[in-house]
């Protein structure tokens, strides 16, 4: 009954102006239903596809309400503008319309953002729709309704300008080194863009967080390695004439039996930034899931910060959990935010606490806005700097939208020899609090560096994707003082060179002949050789891992997890605005992507391919 309802409805659509070469947004406002139909309990997503296919707009709605059942009862001669402003008044959405693609998304309004008021308002939904276009919201409104504009909130989110890795010289810089990056906020980030009906800004893109959000079927270490270190070549999609070099690190999974006791200090920002829905509600949440998975031998304490810090929770045993999800349930959110103050007293409970054989970590969780006291990026990271020494780490969540202080949030988590991580929903804190929870709270290796030696001889240049934060000196690498990458149980890390054959007749500069030395290439079969320098939890003396990747690899077939992890840097490329794109799309990365799903647990990768297919409509390009 259901299809019938929506094919007379999609019927009724159907009138002279789909067929006029106008864009979308004339063609909702011309459009009409010319009798009265109804659609009961179908999904969004079923709903806008037979729109789409029956007028030749792409109609979508983003993944967070793909799913939402929706019905409607559209009077009579209502043009379609009006019967989108009632979908989005009964169900709090919005939509954008890119008229060079011809297309409409739809998407949640935010929680608790209430831009238009009606002249007289009352307990039922009023007859509006929201539409946002070009960073400002428009009400598509009925006859019958009036309304007042209220401005949006101001953004002042901040994120730090990214300067993509360049193409370097095999012969004359043959060596790149980085440390590694276990974080995924980017990600998340990125999701919750979309969600929202708009595609991230390109600084907000890390393209090793992307990577690395998700799991790839690497093998499992076996030997005295606390990681197994894998590598695989094949094309690059987007450059037929260039090859990718995967790096696969896959971290050794450890039984719960087998972790350390934790001590553990909350710091939780209950500054009256965080009274959005999306921010303290949440993050109650999120810190339950975690207090339910703590043993009897795991101590937590709470302190929280506003306009100034204090201690909420003693360190209590973990067995304690009524008590201690009791003082989560009580945080309130008002006042200004002394982040500063606050992380120097949960640093200091916690060395009060310190277990010498144990985890001792603080756990941030904010939206970064920190504006009392110690509040700038650079005296921050020197305040972290100053106490990671003692062998305390730190780990960042972010929460929320509006003011996320990314570039604080990830500098601190960088410095606090930790994991940054953003949280935007319900789903991601049960990944991050419990799926993750070992890889995100038990170290197995510290300062973890990787080395990578081309062959002149196979390789003519090549370039890292991603990791510009985490780029090294190659002096630093057999430095066993130099600050790197630590590596939590079962954490995977994935890193992807692009390589330009040696044969090939492309240039990409050149560099006048040195007058006081000379090359000599080495004739060898290999295209590189990797190193992996890495500390045991409590040493300070680095161990080395070394392996060498063959020119025969290239011919292989590529793994799922090879064609994924490409699918996934080539969107990033997309997003980045890249120089390096070269022939990226939207579809390619799709195909790749639909080819590489594998056993999918938890849908992330599915997931990955519905935010790709949104993203496209919401582009320009």
């Amino acid at each position: 009954m259901n299809r019938i309802l929506v094919t007379l409805l999609l019927v009724c659509f159907l009138n002279a102006t789909w067929a006029l070469p106008v864009g979308a947004d004339n063609t909702i406002q011309l459009s009409e239903i010319p009798v009265t139909v109804s659609t009961a309990k179908m999904t969004l997503s079923e709903l806008l596809a037979s729109l789409s296919q029956q007028s030749g707009i792409t109609i979508a709605a983003v993944p967070d309400i793909s799913s939402l059942e929706v019905e409607l009862q559209p009077p009579s001669r209502q043009t379609l503008a009006e019967a989108l402003a009632a979908l989005g008044a009964k169900y709090r959405l919005a939509y954008n319309v890119n008229n060079n693609k011809r297309a409409i998304v739809l998407y949640p309004l935010a929680q608790g953002l209430h831009y238009w008021l009606t002249v007289a308002p009352s307990p039922a939904a009023p007859e509006m729709g929201y539409r946002q276009k070009q960073d400002s919201i428009r009400v598509a409104q009925t006859p019958t309704t009036g309304g007042v504009y209220y401005p949006p909130p101001q953004n002042t989110e901040e994120y730090k300008r990214n300067y993509e890795n360049k193409i370097q010289d095999a012969l004359s810089s043959p060596v790149s080194t980085f440390a590694i990056d276990v974080d995924t906020a980017a990600y998340s980030n990125l999701r919750r863009f979309i969600n929202a009906g708009k595609l991230p800004p390109p600084d907000a893109v890390r393209t090793e967080e992307w990577l690395n959000y998700f799991t790839y079927d690497y093998p499992q270490p076996t030997g005295s390695e606390p990681f197994l270190l894998t590598t695989e070549a094949g094309p690059c999609p987007w450059n037929p004439d260039h090859q990718l070099v995967m790096l696969g690190l896959q971290g050794k999974v450890l039984k719960q039996e087998e972790l350390p006791p934790a001590n553990l200090v909350f710091l939780i920002d209950v500054s009256g930034s965080m009274a959005e829905p999306n921010k303290l509600p949440l993050l109650k949440t999120a810190f339950k899931l975690l207090v339910k998975q703590l043993r009897e031998e795991d101590t937590v304490a709470v302190v929280v910060y506003a306009g100034q810090a204090g201690v909420v929770l003693e360190p209590t045993r973990g067995s304690e959990k009524e008590k201690i999800i009791a003082v989560i349930d009580g945080l309130r959110a008002g006042g200004s935010t002394a982040g500063g103050e606050g992380i120097r007293l949960a640093y200091r409970l916690a060395k009060e606490n310190f277990r010498q054989t144990g985890n001792n970590r603080v756990i941030l969780a904010t939206d970064g806005d920190f504006n009392v006291g110690v509040s700038s990026e650079g005296e921050l990271t020197r305040l972290i700097e100053e106490r990671r020494d003692d062998g305390i780490f730190l780990n960042v969540l972010g929460f929320g939208t509006g003011n996320i202080k990314d570039n604080k949030m990830e500098a601190l988590a960088d410095k606090g020899n930790g994991v940054y991580a953003y949280i935007d929903n319900a789903v991601e804190a049960k990944k991050v609090m419990v799926s993750q929870l070992a890889g995100t709270l038990y170290t197995i290796a510290k300062d973890v560096k990787l080395q990578v030696e081309f062959n002149p001889g196979k390789v003519k240049s090549y370039r890292l994707i991603g990791y510009e934060n985490r780029v090294l000196d190659k002096q630093d690498f057999n430095n066993d003082k130099a600050d790197a990458g630590d590596m939590g149980a079962g954490h995977s890390v994935t890193a992807i060179y692009e390589i330009i054959p040696a044969n090939s007749p492309e240039t990409t500069g050149t560099v006048d002949p040195l007058v006081y030395q000379q090359s000599v290439i080495v004739p060898h079969d290999d295209l590189l050789q990797v190193k992996v320098r890495y500390k045991q939890p409590g040493e300070e003396t680095g161990r080395l891992v070394t392996t060498r990747v063959g020119a025969k690899q290239q011919e292989q077939i590529q793994s799922d997890n090879f064609r994924f992890a490409a699918a996934v840097a080539e969107f990033a490329l997309l997003l980045n605005q890249s120089p390096f794109q070269g022939s990226a799309s939207f579809q390619q990365v799709l195909e790749l992507a639909r080819g590489a799903i594998g056993a999918d647990a938890g849908g992330y990768r599915s997931e990955f391919i519905r935010l790709v297919e949104v993203s496209e409509l919401l582009a320009d390009k």
